[in-house]
């Protein structure tokens, strides 16, 4: 005989998982880090305004020909910050492109944090999809007998399995044959 099988053994049948919630993409990140991200989104945007407007290379002049025309005009108004950085966050740019030299260098600190929370969203979001949360209510038959019917449980009527519980004086195998006789019905209907 090549195995044996002794002993009394559970089958248990995993729970179905709830589907997806509409929100299941923000999951990877805590909710403080999001309010963090909202709070460097409008934080830089309103930078980029500023420094746009006090940076003297960022004024253009909107009609070439003109060599010394009345009106200058900023790339960086209040939406086209606004738009600057969502492009950036999100990886896809824009048609903005900073001229002076700070705007530039605040573009480039501001590319390279996107960059990272991009790649560390990726990551979890990667992970809390592919891992498998092992949640297993029961180890012993102890475990499975102080659960008061939260998970329901028997055996074959007057199968080996059955009558270990009904001749047992052991209280743990006692308490569950007590149970299983009071809910015969839900457990094999």
């Amino acid at each position: 005989m090549p195995f044996m099988t002794l002993g009394i053994s559970i089958l248990y049948k995993k729970p179905t998982k709830a589907p997806p919630s509409l929100f299941q993409f923000l999951a990877p990140m805590s909710l403080e880090v999001w309010l963090a991200l909202m709070a460097a989104y409008v934080f830089t945007s309103l930078l980029f305004f500023v420094c746009g407007r006090i940076c003297p290379a960022e004024w253009n002049n909107p009609y070439p020909c003109v060599e010394e025309p009345e009106v200058l005009e900023n790339q960086f108004t209040l939406t086209n910050s606004l738009w600057f950085t969502i492009g950036s966050i999100m990886q896809q740019g824009s048609e903005i492109a900073p001229i002076g030299t700070s705007t530039r260098v605040m573009a480039g600190v501001w590319w390279f944090f996107c960059l990272i929370m991009a790649n560390a969203y990726t990551a979890n979001l990667a992970s809390s999809l592919t891992v498998e949360n092992v949640h297993r209510p029961i180890k012993s038959a102890e475990d499975l007998a102080n659960l008061n019917g939260e998970i329901k449980y028997g055996a074959k009527k007057d199968g080996a399995t059955y009558l270990f519980f009904k001749g047992s004086n052991y209280s743990t195998y006692a308490k569950m044959y007590k149970y299983m006789e009071d809910n015969a019905d839900d457990v094999f209907p």
